[in-house]
C-alpha cells in the first residue's frame, strides 16, 4: 500500500494536474495527499468522502489540513462537524443511494424480514447466531412471510454455508438489484449497525439494529461518548430506530425487541423519520446545502474563471 501510494503520488507530481480528486482509502488517499503536499503545494488535491472523524478521534480533522485543500461529504452534517474541529474546508455532495434506492410509498402489513449482519467476518461471526434466534423465534409470525440476507458475492457461499442449517430457510442473495428488491418487499430489516441503515431508510424500510461490539470499540464509544451509533438516529439526532448494543451476545434481547417492533407497528412513525432523512439527504441543510461535487472541482481548476 505505501509503495503504491507513493507511486500515485510521484506520478501526479510529474505530471501536475490542474486538480486531484481522491475518493475514499482514506489510509491511501492520506498518504499520497501528504506526499504530493510535501513535493508540490500547489496541486489542489481534494478527498471525496470524508473520514468518520464525528464517529472517532475527531482529532484527526485538523491532520486533514493542509493537505487536503477541500473534503467533499456524502452526510449532510460532515461540514458543520468539520468546522467544530477545525478541519479543512468540507461541501455536501450528496450521498449515491438517495438516487440508487426509490422511497416507498408505504410500509406493507406483511412481507419478508431482511437479514443485514455486516460484512467483516467478525460481525458474521458475532451477528449471525444472534439472527439465527430471531429467525427461529419469528418465522411463525404473522406479518413475515420469509427471510432474506442480501451479501456481497464474495460473501455468498460462505454465507450459505453458515446457514445451511438453520430448521428455518433463509434466502440469500447477491447484487444490489435483488437487494433493491428485496428492500422494496421488505415488512421489517434487522441490521447490524453501518451504511446499509442509511440505505433502508432511504427506502423506507423500518428497521431494529444491532452491534456485538469488540473490547476496543466498546472503549472508543466510552472514551468519545457516542451517542448514537446508526446513521438515521445521527441524522435526525433522535432515537428514531431501536439500538441493541452489546459486548456480549444476548439473543433474546433483539428477538423481543424485533418481536416488539412488529406487535407495536412501529414502522409508521419511523417512516415519517425516512421520509425526513431522504429529504435532508437529497438537499442538505439550511447552513450547508447540497451542491454538484463538479463545481467543487471546477472551483479548484487552476486558471479556471
Amino acid at each position: 500500500l505505501l509503495w503504491r501510494a507513493r507511486q500515485v503520488a510521484k506520478a501526479i507530481v510529474r505530471t501536475r494536474p490542474d486538480v486531484v480528486v481522491l475518493v475514499d482509502a482514506q489510509v491511501f488517499s492520506s498518504i499520497v495527499a501528504k506526499q504530493v503536499y510535501k513535493a508540490a503545494p500547489d496541486i489542489p488535491v481534494l478527498l471525496c468522502v470524508a473520514p468518520a472523524v464525528w464517529a472517532w478521534k475527531p482529532e484527526r480533522a485538523q491532520h486533514l489540513k493542509p493537505q487536503f485543500r477541500e473534503v467533499m461529504a456524502v452526510l449532510p452534517f460532515e461540514p458543520a462537524f468539520m468546522r467544530s474541529v477545525n478541519g479543512p474546508e468540507t461541501h455536501y455532495i450528496g450521498h449515491p443511494s438517495t438516487s440508487a434506492l426509490a422511497f416507498r410509498s408505504a410500509v406493507p402489513e406483511r412481507g419478508p424480514m431482511l437479514l443485514l449482519p455486516g460484512s467483516r467476518d467478525g460481525e458474521l461471526r458475532r451477528h449471525l447466531p444472534m439472527l439465527r434466534a430471531v429467525v427461529e423465534s419469528l418465522a411463525s409470525h404473522p406479518r413475515i412471510s420469509g427471510f432474506v440476507l442480501p451479501t456481497p458475492r464474495r460473501l455468498e457461499a460462505s454465507v450459505k454455508e453458515r446457514v445451511a442449517d438453520w430448521p428455518v430457510k433463509v434466502d440469500v442473495i447477491t447484487g444490489e438489484e435483488r437487494k433493491a428488491a428485496a428492500m422494496a418487499s421488505a415488512v421489517v430489516a434487522v441490521a447490524a449497525t453501518g451504511t446499509v441503515t442509511l440505505e433502508l431508510a432511504m427506502a423506507g424500510v423500518p428497521m431494529v439494529t444491532t452491534y456485538v461490539a469488540d473490547k476496543g470499540q466498546a472503549r472508543l464509544w466510552v472514551r468519545y461518548k457516542v451517542k448514537y451509533a446508526s446513521l438515521p438516529n445521527i441524522l435526525l439526532d433522535k432515537p428514531l430506530v431501536p439500538e441493541i448494543l452489546q459486548l456480549e451476545p444476548d439473543a433474546d434481547v433483539l428477538v423481543a425487541a424485533v418481536r416488539s417492533h412488529l406487535d407495536d407497528a412501529a414502522g409508521p412513525a419511523q417512516y415519517e423519520g425516512f421520509a425526513q432523512i431522504r429529504q435532508l439527504m437529497e438537499n442538505g441543510t439550511a447552513e450547508d446545502p447540497r451542491v454538484s461535487p463538479a463545481d467543487r472541482v471546477l472551483h479548484h481548476w487552476r486558471g479556471a474563471p
